[in-house]
């Protein structure tokens, strides 16, 4: 693999060829690190954010407990208005007790593990850049169109609303990731019955939008990075769905944007990071945001997390979306 390690005024920098060359590898970051580079290559060079890190110790994203919500209705309406509070001011929180077994969770970080660790040969046939396939393998979707690329590999699957066959899931992670889906999908069901009920809506009323068809499994590599300054696992972003939900393992590096300044996500033991996403933000008329955030990087590594989105088909339709008629003002 030919990467460049020219510094950030050189005149000879030749960015396409940097970017070709890191691409045609096929062996995504984690093949930069096994080459054993100790420079981050210009292409992974990003700009300062201008946003400061919040010190603020007692500053911290919510964290809520489900248990109880499927029973006794005071508990359950707690928990509604914990999620109404959590969704208007933060666009983030963690969950706790909320069904699906430690083992399914450790089993699904271990399965994205396998996948990346395993021989590169063996991974390369599913290395794509044809976002219409079912399964695909790469390091940075938008490689050749953003200003600098994330340090950070993903395996990606859409998982619903049309089956996928399970053949075409990569053996290492084939079981696990069918599992996965089946819990995360009813845990997605249930979190947008309480955000139905905090909005002031029918139980099921986003779920009748749609709002949980649709649903992609993003499972993310993070290796050590030499120079974590310089770089980002994920630069800052909003989420284009309705509602993501996030496996993230002890290593942290999540931050969430809150009154202009990045606040760390820390992990928390079998807890699962829940945020609004963009057009979750569009149907509530605003009443629920969706707020920027971003992974930095980090010596330490790798770090894993699985994204699942919550997310509108990708196939065409004539389905459009705007402000839900109980929300919007006369």
């Amino acid at each position: 693999m030919v990467v460049t390690s020219a510094t950030k005024n050189s005149d000879d920098y030749d960015r396409a060829s940097e970017l070709k060359a890191f691409d045609e590898s096929k062996a995504g970051v984690k093949g930069l690190v096994d080459a054993g580079v100790s420079i981050v290559p210009r292409m992974f060079i990003q700009e300062p954010d201008n946003m400061t890190t919040c010190n603020n110790a007692q500053l911290i994203t919510p964290v809520i407990d489900l248990h109880g919500m499927d029973g006794d209705p005071v508990p359950r309406m707690e928990i509604v208005e914990m999620v109404r509070e959590a969704s208007e001011t933060w666009g983030f929180f963690s969950v706790v007790n909320h069904g699906i077994p430690e083992s399914v969770l450790d089993e699904m970080m271990d399965g994205t593990r396998r996948f990346n660790e395993q021989d590169n040969e063996v991974k390369k046939k599913y290395y794509s850049r044809n976002l219409s396939r079912n399964v695909i393998y790469n390091s940075n979707f938008n490689l050749y169109e953003s200003k600098s690329a994330n340090w950070r590999d993903t395996f990606y699957c859409v998982m619903s609303p049309h089956p996928l066959n399970p053949q075409e899931l990569p053996a290492t992670c084939r079981d696990i990731l069918m599992e996965y889906k089946e819990q995360i999908m009813r845990l997605g069901y249930k979190l947008l019955e309480l955000m139905s009920e905090a909005l002031g809506l029918d139980t099921n009323h986003l779920k009748d939008m749609g709002c949980g068809e649709g649903l992609l499994i993003l499972c993310h590599y993070y290796p050590a990075c030499p120079q974590p300054e310089l770089t980002m696992g994920s630069r800052r972003h909003s989420d284009n769905d309705f509602l993501t939900i996030l496996l993230q393992d002890q290593i942290g590096g999540l931050q969430v944007l809150y009154q202009n300044q990045w606040v760390d996500v820390p992990p928390v033991p079998g807890a699962l990071v829940i945020n609004v996403g963009d057009v979750l933000q569009l149907v509530t008329n605003r009443r629920f945001k969706s707020v920027e955030h971003r992974v930095v990087a980090n010596r330490r590594g790798p770090r894993i997390s699985v994204a699942s989105f919550f997310s509108t088909p990708r196939l065409p339709s004539s389905k459009s979306y705007g402000p839900i008629k109980e929300l919007s003002s006369e």
